[in-house]
């Protein structure tokens, strides 16, 4: 799957107390200029003052922040830079309709929004504009509905994706992530979405590692696309209470799975007697 598939993240170089990292957008054309201009008299000033302090790129990343409204695009800056200045941002919740703007092709690897107010279907143009670069995202209880699955086509190399809560996601907007096949973690927690039919969307992402469909309701029957998921290690099923032993059946074939997680469930011991070589975890 090549370099970005394996996660291999840009290596962090420390010196002179600045952190720093090298990525492989760094040596982009005027990238150095521009921090220098944006705010480099203002980070060094500060270093200058002694005593505890922050290392210079942590003055740089807030000095950018504070003065967002400045700034048109972030493309021109080396990718973990680019990265910074947006968990930064999100971490103050100052991630909005016009700033978020700036990070359109900058080639962000994490996407993190999970209970971030206001995220909806329009973010996903500048979301999707990661394209293979994207290797993690969270955008858990927000508005997004199947409009912004398909947006995510482009993210081939997308390997955890995380959707808790979305509630305008439908068992239609499922089939759009099929081509997401580099994916290793998934989870919809509470998602009327799943349903054995929308599971179908699941028989495709073969590298699939761990899957979280706690309190699902509708799942009943979907267990059986899973089989071809050889890889999977860890499922969670917890508080479905439509599962019963029928559906361990479907599981019986997946010798790697490691860890599942049943509490809740409508399973008797001979649905348990169907997992042998399985660790359970959580059953009462």
């Amino acid at each position: 799957m090549g370099g970005i598939c394996s996660r291999k993240r840009d290596q962090e170089v420390l010196g002179d107390g600045i952190a720093s990292r090298l990525s492989g957008r760094y040596g982009k054309s005027g990238s150095s200029k521009w921090l220098r201009n944006s705010f480099g008299h203002v980070a060094v000033a500060d270093c200058q003052a002694g005593g505890n302090r922050p290392s210079l790129m942590e003055l740089c990343i807030q000095q950018i922040c504070k003065d967002i409204e400045r700034y048109k695009s972030f493309s021109v800056l080396p990718r973990d830079i680019s990265q910074q200045i947006f968990n930064e941002l999100a971490l103050t919740h100052s991630l909005n309709d016009d700033s978020l703007v700036a990070f359109l092709d900058c080639a962000l690897q994490d996407v993190h929004l999970g209970d971030y107010p206001g995220v909806k279907d329009s973010w996903m143009d500048v979301i999707s504009s990661q394209g293979s670069s994207l290797l993690s995202l969270d955008l858990s209880d927000s508005e997004i509905t199947d409009a912004a699955l398909v947006c995510l086509k482009d993210c081939s190399n997308l390997q955890e994706m995380t959707l808790n809560y979305c509630e305008s996601i439908t068992e239609h907007g499922l089939k759009h992530i099929r081509g997401l096949n580099s994916l290793t973690s998934l989870s919809f927690k509470r998602s009327t979405a799943i349903t054995a039919e929308g599971m179908q969307a699941f028989s495709t992402l073969v590298n699939l590692e761990k899957l979280d469909l706690e309190r699902c309701s509708q799942i009943h029957g979907g267990l059986i696309h899973l089989k071809g998921l050889t890889k999977l290690e860890s499922l969670n099923i917890r508080c479905c209470k439509c599962i019963t032993d029928l559906d361990m059946k479907a599981l019986t074939g997946l010798t790697n799975l490691k860890e599942l997680q049943l509490s809740n469930c409508n399973i008797t011991d001979f649905g348990v007697s169907l997992l042998r070589g399985i660790q359970l975890l959580d059953i009462n």
